[in-house]
């Protein structure tokens, strides 16, 4: 009864996981422009041009109501890319369950299932909060040594005050030390 309760609770985890995952696809695949509509380079690129600066930073130069678009575009293509690795594991993994039947195999599939269902819960609640605390848009992406966090930097760029605003969401929602913490800024 205990293990029916459990693959119980897994499934329909994985059935809102899988949700998301289909509405987040069906909204970045009306937003995708078509092939042929992208063949113009100056389509392409808009009027942005990246530029390297010497400290080997790269700057957004060009029209400013594009360049919003393309760190929003950036969001949303790394949750996409994250969400497409997991549910490739999680396919995997569920056949590995379905195909071995009982044993240590079941046994550490489905271990694994789990911790890639607890990954994107909290990887979600850390991305939730920092949005909260006013940041336009971030994405986290954990693993077993670090935790790094891409956050859409404001005009005047991160301070010190918010990179420890953001790793103190990190730390209270995670494992994870301050020196397993990377903040990214994205501009």
């Amino acid at each position: 009864m205990k293990n029916w309760k459990r693959n119980a609770v897994v499934a329909a985890v994985l059935v809102f996981v899988c949700a998301g995952v289909y509405l987040n696809w069906s909204y970045n695949q009306q937003s995708t422009a078509e092939l042929t509509d992208t063949l113009n380079a100056r389509q392409v690129m808009g009027e942005n041009l990246l530029l390297s600066t010497q400290d080997g930073l790269v700057e957004t130069a060009g029209q400013e109501g594009e360049a919003g678009t393309v760190v929003s575009d950036y969001f949303a293509e790394m949750r996409l890319s994250r969400q497409t690795a997991r549910d490739s594991a999680v396919e995997t993994l569920q056949e590995t369950i379905s195909f071995a039947g009982e044993g240590e195999d079941v046994s550490a599939a489905s271990g694994e299932l789990n911790d890639i269902v607890n990954t994107a819960l909290a990887e979600s609640q850390i991305e939730s909060l920092i949005v909260a605390k006013g940041y336009e848009d971030c994405v986290a992406y954990m693993n077993e040594d670090n935790i790094s966090v891409a956050v859409s930097a404001p005009a005047e760029g991160l301070s010190a005050t918010d990179v420890a605003l953001i790793s103190d969401i990190v730390t209270s929602q995670s494992d994870y030390s301050l020196s397993q913490i990377r903040v990214i800024e994205v501009k």
